[in-house]
């Protein structure tokens, strides 16, 4: 059945399990246990803090709302909105309530709330926003069981705010919410999260209250995470498994979560002003970052380009050495300090200054742009999972990890790669099916283990590489079997390119699309001696195709002849979730984009 397999020994809880070890447990044990700071939200100009004993406090206000307003243990309760403080206290409620939870994507557009709402059957939503409700208010008539809006911001027609849910449940007792705690079991669903739908329609996961814990306890036996001292910077979708796992994790451990400001322009700034010690992402943030740095020195030219390459180098030698199990000597150690008092100090100040591990996943990321964080301090590390299971199943960690890797499996987790390549996965963290879809269930969940559609490599240490991704593996003509996420990452390593996607099924060569990055569009513009900035304007500009068939040719010497790119096409515009282009984690969704872009593509083949 297969090639190599990989495990962390750990006791394995069952999926079933019993009254006690569910995330309402969990929660209002860490509001009796901590003290500091819960929650940081933005508040105006300024911070809010809640402590923990308060976050205890607002998740009974909230179950007691949603009891006082019928709703019964088992149903289902969704969430629509960005992510924020609410978000957290409404998820936490709803649990203690003995509900389910159903997190939407903000960025959904109202055909799509309406299928998860409808698909989960959700009775209660709780939206953001007038513009959130607004959404609602299409689709309202085609969804019978939605009996409640809950509004964070405001009260519009026909909603209670979040203030008045909290008030009325002044007349339920405490006695009654211990019984709806105490009356939920580890196995029972806890959330239904659905896929963010790269693929295909969206599915929605059972992840059951055993699922998630057993998650937690992996991950806080592989990193070191403490109360009053740690602090998680959350910004990516709480809609997303990933982060809801850093948000359980986080409030397990007593730590702090620190909001965004809801503005994506804003997240550095952001980062710098609270200074977490945790930041858990998505490959494009690291990248933009990293092209930031890097394109200041290019700018800068001479003398300081070279001090800036000088100081990443020595920072890699560092990182090398200390890899190895080495130490760096007195000369490389005094070339280091020099280093970093000159360069690599400002790049850790991006993020704070206080950054002791910044997760990456969902995506994969150059190991390029990983030596250069590490080089100056702020060490990046990949983890891999899926909705599927709970968010996580491998992870690298600063006493174990290998770059270029998505780590080793996580304490109780095994990893098998099967004949054909692809990555399967057993464990107490794994799902235990999809809602109302028995078939994809027996798909994906085959003699205990979960196919991922992954494709993958574990090396003798049992590390775990990822190659592609089954569907998205392109074969030619001429029948090579060709992985698009290599090539295209080497791609967007230029720092004029947002986005690049490769397509060539049954195609005799490989062609791009490719979109500029907006960011730097000026800068491209300067260089290039362009008039205009404007990256419709630049994508047509012969100049510029001529700076990106250079960078073309240059990634190209790095793959066989079969994975070089012949033809490429410039949109006029980048990839945006708005036009369902990209996930709300920023993933393209490959199949979107050959629809949507047909033309352009055909158009790369016309002359042969």
């Amino acid at each position: 059945m297969s090639t190599s397999e990989s495990t962390t020994d750990a006791a394995e809880p069952a999926h079933g399990g019993s009254a006690g070890q569910t995330l309402a447990t969990l929660v209002l044990d860490a509001a009796a246990k901590h003290r500091g700071t819960a929650l940081r939200s933005p508040d105006g100009a300024g911070w809010r803090e809640l402590s923990y004993p308060e976050l205890g406090t607002a998740v009974r206000e909230i179950a007691k709302g949603l009891m006082a307003l019928g709703i019964a243990a088992g149903e289902h309760v969704a969430i629509l909105s960005n992510t924020r403080a609410e978000w957290t206290l409404a998820d936490f409620g709803t649990l203690c309530a003995g509900a389910v939870v159903v997190p939407v994507y903000q960025t959904n557009s109202p055909d799509e709330c309406q299928y998860v709402l409808e698909d989960s059957g959700s009775t209660a939503v709780f939206c953001e926003d007038e513009e959130q409700v607004a959404k609602l208010r299409e689709v309202r008539d085609d969804l019978p069981a939605l009996r409640h809006i809950v509004c964070f911001e405001g009260e519009p027609e026909g909603t209670i705010s979040l203030a008045t849910l909290r008030a009325r449940g002044t007349d339920v007792g405490d006695d009654d919410i211990a019984e709806r705690v105490d009356g939920a079991q580890a196995g029972d669903v806890a959330t239904i999260v659905y896929t963010s739908g790269t693929t295909g329609p969206p599915k929605g996961c059972k992840l059951t209250h055993a699922n998630i814990r057993s998650l937690t306890d992996m991950v806080l036996q592989r990193l070191d995470v403490a109360p009053d001292r740690d602090c998680f910077y959350i910004f990516l979708p709480l809609a997303h498994t990933l982060t809801r796992a850093v948000q359980v994790v986080g409030i397990a451990a007593g730590a702090e979560l620190a909001y965004w400001r809801r503005d994506p322009k804003r997240i550095v700034e952001d980062v710098g002003e609270i200074r977490p010690t945790q930041l858990p992402s998505v490959p494009r943030i690291f990248e933009k970052i990293y092209t930031a740095a890097t394109s200041k020195a290019e700018t800068a030219g001479g003398v300081k380009a070279k001090l800036f390459w000088w100081a990443v180098g020595v920072g890699r030698e560092v990182h090398s050495r200390r890899q190895r199990g080495g130490h760096p000597g007195v000369i490389l150690k005094s070339r280091h300090a020099l280093a970093d008092r000159l360069v690599l100090h400002k790049i850790r100040d991006l993020f704070g200054g206080r950054i002791e591990l910044a997760i990456t996943g969902a995506a994969p990321i150059e190991e390029q742009i990983l030596t250069f964080f590490f080089a100056a301090g702020v060490p990046v590390l990949e983890g891999y999972g899926m909705t599927e299971t709970s968010a996580a199943a491998t992870l690298n960690t600063l006493a174990e990890h290998r770059l270029g890797t998505v780590g080793r499996p996580l304490p109780g987790c095994e990893v098998r790669i099967a004949d054909d390549g692809e990555v399967l996965m057993r464990g107490p963290n794994v799902f235990i099916g999809y809602h109302d879809d028995e078939a994809a269930t027996r798909e994906a969940l085959r003699d205990g283990w979960l196919y991922s559609g992954d494709l993958g490599e574990l090396d003798g240490d049992g590390y775990l590489r990822i190659t592609g991704r089954k569907k998205d593996l392109i074969i030619t003509s001429s029948g090579k079997n060709v992985t698009p996420s290599n090539i295209e990452s080497a791609l967007k390593q230029s720092r004029w390119v947002s986005h690049a996607v490769i397509f060539g099924d049954r195609r005799p060569y490989l062609t791009a699309l490719l979109t500029l990055d907006p960011d730097e569009a000026g800068a491209l513009a300067e260089k290039l001696g362009v008039g205009s900035n404007d990256p419709a304007a630049l994508a047509q500009d012969r100049t510029v195709r001529d700076e990106l068939q250079a960078m073309v040719d240059e990634v190209n010497r790095k793959f066989a002849r079969i994975e070089q790119v012949k033809k490429f096409a410039v949109l006029e515009r980048d990839l945006s979730q708005e036009e369902q282009e990209l996930t709300p984690t920023l993933k393209v969704k490959r199949n979107v984009v050959y629809e949507r872009h047909k033309d352009v593509f055909a158009g790369l083949y016309d002359d042969g």
